[in-house]
């Protein structure tokens, strides 16, 4: 006789986890429903339950273990003076979506709509300050003509002659373990229990429309790329007096061409010419809100970055705004006049022994990065 951990497939020390997953496999492809007239598959489904029935149980897999076949049964199957199947069977029905009743009833009680998403893009003029848009979505909506039954007006339904307006039925299949008896939905009503007596010709039955329609978003100022707006009710229609669902809107805000955001920070850089860098001068600051004077100190250098603080993105939760920093880029003209010439080489001149010195304690540092 097989080893019962062959026969599933499994190691002596598999969880019962792995044992139940292992059978389950196993059970769906052989069983007999799935595999009629099929005497190989029948008993490989037999030997997989033997097997089961007996390393399911911590007792008789202890035993099992200790003295094989022998420790579980005199004849070797696994079957004897240990219970019945009733927790087994609950399992194949499990796998198949059945039981042993109609237990689960008809489909009658009311069901929430499906909920919607839709993707807005938006600049990031309308993320900071909030804007209102209007976007259009296509949804199913409760039929206008039936009300959401599904019947031709005037006419009525009609319980289901096949399931008894159970909206189940039940199947019985003999196996080697006896007979097993499981339900499934009604494939004549599909499971509502009725039959219409003529159908909506707007819907064919189904209850639902497809309709466009506008709908009106508040963006809140502070959104960023990933932010959700929930709109309740605005998904698609319930079924059987259920609530519709909802409609989520994903934003995703468009890169701007001169500010960049970090979170609720906004960063940009400023071109600056040489003379404003050197004498220092009173520079405009683009900002969210329009231009922003400053003085820009003397002696800038390129790369140096300021802050205007409370001038970035409102905080969607409150409690303030951010910064906005920007920086200078000193532009370095890439022609001049002999005019324009003959001035900077005079400054240079003038400048000489300074800017020697200057040149002279840059080369010493790298020459200390050589030695």
């Amino acid at each position: 006789m097989r080893d019962y951990y062959e026969i599933l497939g499994l190691e002596k020390d598999a969880s019962e986890d792995e044992i139940k997953k292992a059978y389950r496999i196993i059970a769906k492809k052989y069983h007999p429903d799935l595999n009629p007239n099929d005497e190989e598959a029948e008993q490989k489904f037999k030997e997989a339950t033997a097997a089961y029935e007996i390393l399911r149980d911590s007792e008789k897999r202890s035993r099992y273990d200790r003295f094989g076949h022998d420790g579980v049964d005199s004849n070797g199957q696994g079957f004897g003076g240990f219970g019945g199947f009733g927790d087994i069977f609950e399992d194949i029905a499990d796998i198949f979506g059945g039981g042993f009743s109609s237990s689960r009833g008809r489909r009658s009680g009311p069901v929430q709509g499906e909920d919607l998403r839709y993707g807005l893009n938006i600049d990031l003029k309308d993320a900071v300050f909030g804007a209102k848009k209007t976007i259009n979505i296509r949804r199913q909506e409760t039929c206008s003509t039936c009300d959401g039954s599904g019947a031709k007006p005037g006419t009525d339904k009609k319980t289901c002659s096949r399931c008894n307006g159970s909206g189940q039925v039940r199947y019985a299949q003999q196996t080697p373990f006896g007979q097993f008896v499981r339900s499934a939905t009604c494939d004549t009503c599909e499971g509502t229990g009725e039959l219409f007596e003529e159908k909506c010709d707007k819907c064919d039955g189904i209850g639902k429309e497809y309709k466009n329609r506008e709908i009106n978003i508040n963006i809140p100022p502070g959104v960023d790329s990933d932010s959700v707006i929930s709109m309740r009710g605005e998904g698609e229609a319930g079924e059987r007096g259920g609530p519709p669902g909802d409609l989520y809107i994903y934003i995703d805000v468009e890169e701007d061409t001169i500010f960049k955001r970090d979170r609720n920070n906004i960063f940009v850089e400023i071109p600056i010419t040489f003379p404003e860098a050197v004498l220092g001068s009173e520079i405009e600051v683009p900002t969210l809100e329009g231009i922003e004077k400053f003085d820009l100190p003397k002696g800038t250098q390129t790369g140096t970055e300021f802050k205007l603080k409370n001038k970035g993105v409102p905080s969607l939760r409150g409690g303030g705004k951010g910064d906005l920093y920007f920086t200078v880029v000193v532009q370095v003209p890439k022609t001049i006049n002999e005019k324009q010439e003959e001035l900077l080489l005079e400054f240079s001149k003038s400048m000489g022994e300074e800017l020697h010195k200057h040149k002279k304690g840059f080369f010493d540092k790298v020459k200390d990065v050589f030695k």
